[in-house]
């Protein structure tokens, strides 16, 4: 499961995790030149993780010193935290925060005031965009074939192919000899209309999904 979820929802930059997965779900580093100022950001920065706490968000605060703000940035966009906040001392002046969404890649700065809230929302607009993604890919390179023939040359291009199974295993060996391609999984949901083996010509209780491993 692990690797079905890398495999789904990376992109070039490395992991993107769903929030409801995601080991912590928001990161805030601080941006600071001296310790004043870091002083008075731990402070603020104790305050927005209080409030997302009290929310059941899972929030880590790095003010590590051996890294820089960029650095970290970087890092954490590898590991896939859905949600990153960066806090400096312009931010204090003007009671601001940058929220970065990994799913995205995109910033926006947004007043700290009800930034629990905010958060809220975000990570679930996060989770809903990154589920409908998937979906649409999968939607997307997802396809039915009637005969063998199609089957034979719609396999060649890739993708998932919904096709009728007689249900026997000297079937699915045969697909397998002749095309690489195998059963991946039998749909519970969706239609369930049935039809002919597209092999055999013999009775299927529903179309299949038949595919390539790689």
């Amino acid at each position: 499961l692990i690797g079905a979820l890398i495999m789904t929802h990376s992109d070039d930059n490395g992991l993107v995790l769903p929030p409801n997965l995601a080991p912590f779900q928001v990161v805030i580093v601080p941006i600071y030149k001296n310790d004043g100022q870091l002083s008075q950001i731990n402070e603020k920065a104790a305050e927005i993780m209080a409030k997302l706490k009290a929310l059941g968000i899972s929030v880590k605060y790095d003010n590590t010193d051996n890294k820089k703000p960029g650095w970290k940035f970087a890092e954490y966009e590898l590991k896939g935290v859905p949600v990153r906040l960066a806090m400096g001392a312009r931010d204090l002046e003007n009671g601001t925060v940058e929220v970065a969404r990994r799913d995205t890649l995109t910033k926006e700065t947004i007043p700290v005031d009800n930034i629990d809230m905010y958060i809220k929302e975000l990570l679930a607009d996060i989770q809903q965009n990154i589920y409908k993604k998937a979906y649409d890919y999968r939607t997307s390179v997802t396809r039915p074939v009637d005969s063998y023939e199609a089957f034979k040359v719609e396999i060649e291009k890739g993708g998932f192919l919904l096709a009728h199974w007689d249900g026997t295993p000297e079937t699915e060996e045969k697909i397998k000899a002749e095309t690489k391609a195998t059963i991946r999984c039998i749909p519970l949901e969706g239609d369930k209309t049935p039809g002919l083996c597209m092999v055999t010509g013999k009775p299927s209780a529903q179309r299949v999904i038949f595919a390539r491993a790689y």
